[in-house]
């Protein structure tokens, strides 16, 4: 797999991605809505400016009294109501739509992100996800409830207005028709700097969160070295640049939206005062140009108002493109389809297994030879970054060997169906999958009330299965000493079980599933000496029956058990041309970034410039 060092070049921000019908099939629902929605409302804005100037001319004209043209204030009282329904309508389907598009986003990209590989994530991708996922598409709503309505009103209400112009006064409509691109154009030029500015600031604010979830997880080091104070002038720098480049992106809304405003209402203006002249001179009658006049503004509001929703939204378009950007790395290549050979009996061979790691000049493991017996232990040792979980990784499947390969029962892992290998695979993290429920739906029993309410809910029946698991690694204990028992309820993660009834959880599911190779990563890292204890006794359980491990261990005491000790080492490669690559992909995107900034900032104030030029230079960089 590819892992780009260095991506050239900003999403440009598009009025409508076609890759929103890809990844968010809602969409083409909401669409049709739109369309429909927008043909009813052209329908809706012609019939109330004919029944407006129906009802005002007889009147105009002493040809009619109130009483006469009553029904037609009542059809136009029924047009009003009927416009408010429909507004109602597009705003709850709209905020409906957004909230299905955006959690389908937020599922693919989550998808794909694990998808990708641990490797992937560990690059500085893990906390933009988050970001992206989080704060970033939920700027999303604003571009379905207020800026797509009106963009498919420009596309149904203004060219059919039009029409109806045209058929009652071919001058003023022609007058309209040449004012009309020159919003156009200026949404462009202007769009142009808002793409850059929304871009920055998504930027800034995937830097910001990067830094805060790094901070988070390393707190508790940090203030046991007594540096928790240290990072605060740098989340407070990033903080501020946020601030600048949001209060960026806002001085150019307001700018557009002026600038918007002003050429709509100085093309409403132009005929008006044409309309004026000729209604004075008896060339247009007072339906007509009251007709006109009315329809001028609602054939303009659709053009002024996608310019200045746009800005509203574009942030969260930013954010999509952000996320259609993962969407689209491609995934690992595995087209591996063969059986999974019988794992009781398959011995398990690296055969001089050697991972690049991306970017670096690191080898982790570097020219790995091992053989791993069925039905034994395998201890997997070395220095920290000597690539043991990288090796674990590339088992799995999840990672295919620059050099070398990994053999089961005589097949290389890659011509594996991977689906049907990982069936046999149980595997213990360091930080063990926890869902929120309770401690029986995390082991996959069925709990029951008990006959007394006053009592707590019980298992119906643990099978002599479990509750041997149980006994082997201790979690009897654990059960005993939790408030409700199997029916304790625990947060996302384990919260409300510590890391040694987690660990104790996740040894127990292990015992009683039904996997042949079981997979341990660090399974005492976090253990006092007695809960060591309890993991050497899982390991000779597991091994009783038959069942071949694989354990990441550097305490002596589980590497004793162990069958075989794999020491993992790691080495250094040339990757002088790799990294010449880098730089001169680096400086070419700098230069452009360079170009764009002269061109773009003509626009700010003054005191901006020096800080647009720092957003382009790289982090820690000078200009």
């Amino acid at each position: 797999m590819r892992y780009h060092i260095f991506e050239k070049g900003e999403p440009s921000v598009k009025p409508f991605d076609p890759r929103l019908l890809k990844y968010a099939r809602e969409t083409r629902t909401y669409i049709i809505f739109l369309v429909a929605l927008g043909i009813a409302v052209t329908a809706l804005i012609a019939a109330q400016t004919l029944l407006i100037a129906g009802a005002a001319t007889p009147v105009f004209y002493r040809k009619a009294d109130f009483f006469d043209v009553q029904p037609l204030i009542w059809a136009l009282l029924g047009v009003f109501a009927l416009r408010a329904i429909l507004t109602y309508i597009q705003n709850a389907v709209g905020h409906r739509s957004a909230v299905k598009v955006i959690a389908k986003l937020r599922a693919s990209v989550l998808r794909h992100g694990g998808d990708l590989g641990e490797r992937w994530l560990a690059d500085g991708n893990a906390a933009k996800i988050v970001t992206q996922t989080t704060r970033g598409l939920d700027d999303l709503e604003a571009y379905f409830v207020s800026f797509l309505p009106e963009l498919f009103l420009c596309v149904t209400a203004t060219p059919l207005l039009l029409i109806v112009m045209y058929v009652l006064d071919w001058v003023s409509a022609l007058a309209i028709t040449l004012c009309i691109p020159l919003i156009p154009i200026f949404m462009v030029l202007i769009g142009k700097m808002t793409a850059h500015f929304s871009s920055e600031r998504l930027k800034a604010m995937e830097l910001l969160g990067t830094q805060l979830l790094d901070l988070l997880s390393g707190l508790t080091t940090l203030k046991a070295l007594g540096r928790e104070q240290g990072p605060k002038d740098r989340v407070q720098m990033l903080g501020r640049r946020f601030a600048q480049k949001t209060m960026q992106t806002l001085y150019i809304a307001f700018l557009s939206g002026a600038a918007l405003e002003f050429i709509a209402t100085l093309s409403t203006a132009i005929v008006a005062v044409e309309i004026g002249f000729r209604m004075v001179a008896g060339d247009v009658l007072l339906f007509e140009g009251l007709v006109i006049i009315m329809l001028t503004p609602e054939v303009f509001k659709p053009l002024r108002e996608v310019g200045t929703q746009f800005h509203a939204s574009s942030n969260g378009i930013a954010a999509a493109q952000e996320a259609f950007r993962v969407l689209e790395i491609p995934l690992p290549e595995h087209s591996g389809t063969l059986d999974v050979p019988d794992v009781r009996d398959a011995i398990i061979k690296f055969d001089d297994v050697s991972i690049y790691a991306p970017g670096r000049a690191t080898v982790a493991p570097a020219h790995l030879s091992a053989t791993i017996q069925p039905g034994t232990i395998a201890v997997l040792r070395g220095a920290s970054g000597a690539g043991k979980s990288t090796t674990v990784n590339a088992l799995l499947g999840l990672i295919t060997p620059d050099e070398g390969h990994i053999l089961v029962g005589g097949y290389d892992v890659s011509e594996l169906s991977q689906e049907q290998w990982w069936s046999h695979i149980t595997w213990v993290p360091q930080r063990p999958a926890i869902v929120p429920g309770t401690v029986a739906d995390n082991m996959g029993i069925e709990v029951v009330a008990a006959e007394d309410s006053a009592q707590p809910p019980d298992p119906t029946q643990i099978s002599p299965a479990l509750a041997r698991a149980c006994g082997i690694t201790g979690f009897d204990a654990v059960i005993a000493s939790l408030p409700d028992g199997w029916a304790t309820r625990v947060g996302q993660g384990g919260v409300g079980l510590s890391v040694g009834q987690r660990q104790r959880l996740a040894l127990t599911r292990a015992l009683i599933s039904s996997a042949e190779l079981v997979i341990l990563d660090e399974p005492s890292a976090h253990l006092d000496a007695m809960s060591e204890e309890y993991v050497a006794r899982a390991l000779t359980a597991l091994k009783a029956d038959h069942r071949t491990v694989v354990v990441i261990a550097h305490r002596a005491a589980i590497a004793a058990q162990a069958d075989v000790v794999i020491t993992v080492t790691s080495d250094t490669r040339d990757i002088s041309e790799q990294v010449e690559e880098a730089r001169r992909q680096r400086e070419e995107h700098l230069a452009e970034l360079r170009e764009e900034a002269q061109q773009l900032d003509y626009a700010l104030p003054g005191s901006w410039h020096g800080a647009s030029s720092d957003s382009a230079a790289p982090e820690g960089g000078r200009k």
